[in-house]
């Protein structure tokens, strides 16, 4: 490798929003990017949730330099203010755009690691000269190296789904149940699929937009005359409060507050069953092949047909072992983003403008984008990877003023209130006894139901 640093390519990691975003914005400032997918086409992650429909519009979806780049094409931006699915993201927007770069991306092409030329993460010596050399597997078995002056990531983290179990680990049991459950919201719409909830009992894990999204799916699926029997236990590790289902009409993007509401809907109707407190520990099958669910304490739910996992993501860090990343140790975003971001600290969905300086790393060169940059937490917008790449690429090309110049106001989520995601049973944070009150079953809405947050009328601790 003899080429100058300056003019290799700026290899980007995923051809996803964010990374065609990235490429945009590099062809827009003369720099040569190179966009490597693991997917067969544009968007492949995008296109394995196609069915479901976002809670963004059509103008908060698409990047303006992207915009750009489209028009001497002929593309038309679809009506802002409608709200695509998946399905329509990738063939309208994504699929065009990597079409316009053409041979600046590559599909079927897997980065198995990324590190600096001859150095190791522990060599320090002359580290920042070297380019960076990324290992790439193809689809059809070649193995490639490749150099580049610097590396986006912006590879998502749709591949890593959080599991069942209440300690982040998967439960006991649920890689043999495999055969059961699934980390995706289903589509209904599939006759296939349709079959396999049909008239089933369907445990639904996770608190937010995609569970949401899972329950009001099993909720129309139990309205069919057809599939009457059908019915959802939804399983919580909290307590059930005013910001459970989201912030409803308070929610600055509505169709997103809107699934919240659909959820609750679901449950004050009887279609679900909102199980709380619960923490899976171990996954059991029944005589007939069913799943029962264990929590930590030891309490067992009735056995259930399938169970949809919807815990969140977590980022792959696997292939840059030898990059010196610096990382927040909970939510495995970037140092000085994390605290903008922990969903620990800010329960309102308020999210701060950011650009380089948050997502840069002890590696000076690389940067993770997009969904990943944000690690485990779950409040990412397309806009708000748009705002990152813009800031990243003209760090790269070193226009520090345009790279230093922030601006980005994104809409709150209405939901305030205690550490977003702690996942305590509200009552137990309440609560000066010895031990947790037993999780309820709650029918939202429903005659003789147990108050939320309530614990059972009995006296005494823990059976004593």
């Amino acid at each position: 490798m003899n080429a100058p640093t300056t003019e290799l390519p700026v290899v980007v990691i995923g051809a996803g929003p964010t990374g065609l975003a990235a490429a945009a914005h590099l062809t827009g400032r003369g720099l040569t990017p190179l966009v490597l997918e693991s997917g067969p086409a544009a968007g492949a992650a995008v296109r394995e949730w196609s069915h479901v429909r976002l809670f963004s519009t059509w103008g908060e979806l698409t990047d303006p330099v992207a915009e750009k780049l489209l028009a001497p094409t002929g593309w038309i931006k679809p009506d802002p203010a409608t709200y695509p699915s998946g399905g329509d993201w990738a063939e309208h927007y994504l699929q065009p755009l990597a079409d316009v770069l053409a041979d600046h991306v590559r599909f079927g092409a897997l980065v198995t690691g990324v590190s600096r030329a001859g150095r190791d993460r522990i060599v320090d010596a002359d580290r920042e000269t070297q380019p960076f050399v990324v290992h790439v597997a193809h689809a059809d078995g070649r193995q490639e190296r490749l150099f580049a002056r610097a590396v986006i990531d912006a590879s998502g983290t749709w591949a890593t789904p959080g599991p069942a179990g209440g300690s982040g680990l998967p439960a006991l049991g649920e890689r043999a149940a495999a055969d059961r459950i699934t980390y995706r919201v289903p589509d209904l719409k599939n006759p296939a699929v349709r079959t396999r909830y049909a008239g089933k009992r369907t445990a639904v894990i996770g608190s937010g937009a995609s569970a949401f999204t899972a329950l009001a799916y099993l909720a129309d699926l139990a309205k069919g005359a057809d599939d009457a029997g059908t019915k959802a236990v939804w399983v919580l590790r909290r307590g059930i409060s005013g910001s459970t289902f989201g912030g409803g009409e308070a929610d600055q993007l509505p169709a997103r507050g809107a699934l919240g509401l659909a959820a609750k809907a679901a449950v004050d109707d009887g279609y679900v069953d909102a199980v709380t407190g619960f923490r899976t520990e171990t996954v059991e099958r029944d005589a007939d092949g069913r799943l029962v669910l264990i929590a930590e304490d030891g309490r067992r739910l009735d056995a259930v047909d399938e169970a949809i996992v919807l815990t969140g993501f977590r980022p792959d860090l696997s292939f840059l072992s030898e990059i010196r990343l610096g990382l927040d140790e909970r939510l495995q975003a970037p140092v000085a983003l994390a605290p903008l971001i922990d969903p620990n600290q800010h329960s309102c969905g308020t999210v701060y403008p950011h650009g380089h300086r948050e997502l840069a790393h002890p590696e000076q060169g690389v940067y993770l984008v997009g969904m990943k940059s944000y690690g485990r937490a779950p409040t990412f917008l397309a806009m708000t990877g748009y705002e990152q790449v813009r800031s990243v690429v003209a760090a790269i090309a070193g226009d520090l003023e345009s790279a230093d110049r922030v601006e980005l106001t994104l809409p709150e989520t209405g939901v305030c209130g205690g550490a977003g995601l702690f996942d305590a049973p509200e009552a137990d944070q309440a609560a000066g006894g010895c031990c947790a009150p037993a999780p309820q079953l709650v029918q939202i809405g429903a005659p003789a139901a147990v108050a939320v947050g309530e614990a059972p009328a009995a006296g005494g601790c823990c059976g004593s």
